[in-house]
């Protein structure tokens, strides 16, 4: 797991928004809509960030239809939370 976030963090261009996502997240599950509020970051910016953190079972959704689908860390993702927190530091990106 470790490696997949270095490269879904550290090692792309959106790994910034990516890891405010995961940050969210991890307080509580959101919508895109309300991600893209919270983030200030476009819809469709943040509904590709999801789609790519969903690939990569790093989140889960519940629900179904565009609006209706609420994202939430996955199980996995939970369990890792603080090698997440340490590969956001250690890139600078923080």
């Amino acid at each position: 797991m470790e490696g997949l976030l270095w490269w879904l963090i550290a090692g792309t261009r959106g790994g910034i928004n990516r890891a405010r996502i995961i940050n969210e997240l991890n307080s509580r599950p959101y919508n895109a809509n309300q991600l893209a509020k919270c983030l200030k970051l476009d819809y469709k910016t943040v509904k590709h960030h999801l789609n790519v953190l969903d690939k990569n079972n790093i989140v889960i959704t519940c629900g179904e239809g565009q609006y209706g689908t609420v994202y939430m860390l996955s199980g996995t993702m939970e369990e890792n939370f603080d090698s997440f927190t340490q590969i956001w530091k250690e890139s600078g990106r923080k």
